[in-house]
């Protein structure tokens, strides 16, 4: 039973915070071809900018930094951008995320490229990514000052179940028989001490996949808009990180036509604004202060001070996971020997660069970031996990918002689907070199980081 002096708390983070953004977009020319029926390379200009925008988060910080990019097609590439980022900072592993959004209208992220159309400017962009980076998160870090964050949760209907099934055929395309999808937008509100918006944190798990082999231009996709919309309403700046979006994606995609990418961003930042509008006054939680007589008697909620939750801590740990019986190379090409030609080479392509560093026995490390920030918790992991990872740990942690993020220090094409989208031969099954069974056990291994985070401090 709920008595007077009830207290409905907002969870939140008190420590240091900064943010910095630094301009990240490609240069026009630059290799951009991530769609086998594209029938060009090099990009022609910019849809909207690129950015990389950092959060500091402590006295000895953690850096978060959500970077507009594509994926990481080989571990090295990825390696030598982190490692140089860490090198310039004098940060630790652990104490670091670098989160791509995961347009899919990007410029290619992989310098074993330099040789074809476009592939020439790959590695001076993947130097100055990183020098940006570096700056972005140093600048964060030098300004960050006493604030907070107040965490809260929205939902937005962009992403749609993408498991499509035609005549028997496994398609990846919006599915109108799947009954629900993961709509939740955890949105965290930075502000410094005296109130004043410093920040907003995006965590939502959707495919940037609204714009395709039709568009010749550099886009952030749908990121794009909705970073715009809630910076012109908050004045401050947003990061956006893509959640565990493996089999989610908008219903309306695979086109060239731009205003349809703006369209998906302003419906997620109306979610966002829609979330911050609701949040109380920042470091306050509604109090069931007391009762009014009127025509009926009123339950009176009222704002009141919140007690600060101040531990940042942060942990980097691995999960061992089973390979699939993988085919060569040549059985690959011969499969696809009676696909269009531009897209069975970039399906190698892809094979070959995931192979080349990643896998070198017969299982795979693979790489967990768990942060715990105040009242809120982080899971970084490198890949592509499906919704269930997000779900199930939201599920198990219930009371404390979990951020789950894809695609963040590591190669960004590993799929970690369900067991059901193996046994119905889907896109991500076949393409992922990991056994069924692999999110589940990633599933546990976060669950038990973070709850190691909560029992090794105090709120």
């Amino acid at each position: 039973m709920t008595e007077l002096g009830a207290r409905l708390a907002v969870p939140r983070t008190d420590a240091p915070v900064g943010v910095a953004r630094r301009d990240i977009t490609p240069p026009t020319g630059i290799r951009a071809k991530n769609w086998g029926p594209a029938d060009w390379e090099r990009s022609e200009g910019a849809h909207r900018p690129f950015t990389a925008t950092a959060l500091a988060v402590g006295a000895d910080p953690l850096v978060l930094v959500a970077v507009d990019g594509t994926w990481w097609r080989r571990v090295d590439d990825e390696r030598a951008v982190r490692g140089r980022v860490r090198e310039l900072l004098g940060i630790a592993e652990e104490r670091l995320v670098i989160a791509l959004s995961h347009t899919h209208a990007g410029a290619v992220l992989c310098s074993a490229d330099a040789g074809l159309p476009g592939g020439e400017l790959i590695p001076g962009y993947l130097d100055a990514l990183a020098e940006a980076i570096a700056s972005a998160a140093r600048e964060a870090v030098d300004t960050a000052a006493p604030g907070h964050i107040d965490w809260t949760a929205g939902r937005c209907a962009l992403a749609a179940d993408r498991e499509l099934d035609i005549e028997g055929r496994a398609l990846v395309g919006y599915n109108p028989d799947a009954t629900e999808a993961d709509d939740t937008v955890v949105v965290g509100r930075i502000t410094a001490a005296d109130g004043r918006p410093v920040g907003t944190v995006v965590n939502y798990a959707c495919h940037p996949t609204t714009l395709a082999w039709q568009n010749r231009l550099v886009s952030p996709d749908y990121v794009g808009a909705m970073c715009e919309l809630v910076e012109s309403e908050t004045g401050a700046p947003v990061l956006f990180l893509q959640g565990a979006s493996g089999e989610l994606a908008p219903r309306r995609q695979y086109t060239g036509e731009l205003d349809v990418a703006d369209r998906h961003g302003r419906a997620l930042g109306y979610a966002v604004l829609s979330a911050l509008a609701l949040l109380p006054a920042p470091g306050t939680e509604l109090e069931l202060s007391g009762v009014v007589e009127s025509g009926a008697p009123l339950g009176m909620w009222t704002e009141a001070p919140q007690a600060p939750a101040t531990t940042i801590a942060a942990a980097r740990s691995a999960v061992e996971l089973e390979l699939n019986d993988l085919p060569t190379l040549d059985d690959l090409e011969r499969s696809w020997a009676d696909i269009d030609p531009r897209s069975r080479q970039e399906r190698l392509g892809r094979a070959r660069n995931l192979r080349d560093g990643y896998i070198d026995g017969p299982t795979v490390e693979h790489p967990l970031w768990a942060w715990r920030l105040g009242d809120a918790l982080l899971v970084a992991h490198p890949g592509e996990a499906y919704s269930a990872l997000q779900t199930g740990l939201r599920g198990e942690l219930d009371g404390h918002p979990v951020l789950v993020l894809n695609l963040a220090n590591g190669p960004g094409f590993v799929y970690l689907p369900t067991d059901e989208a193996y046994r119905r031969g889907a896109y991500q099954a076949w393409q992922t070199p990991l056994a069924p069974g692999s999110l589940g056990r990633v599933t546990a291994a976060a669950s038990g980081a973070l709850r190691g985070l909560l029992e090794g401090g105090a709120r």
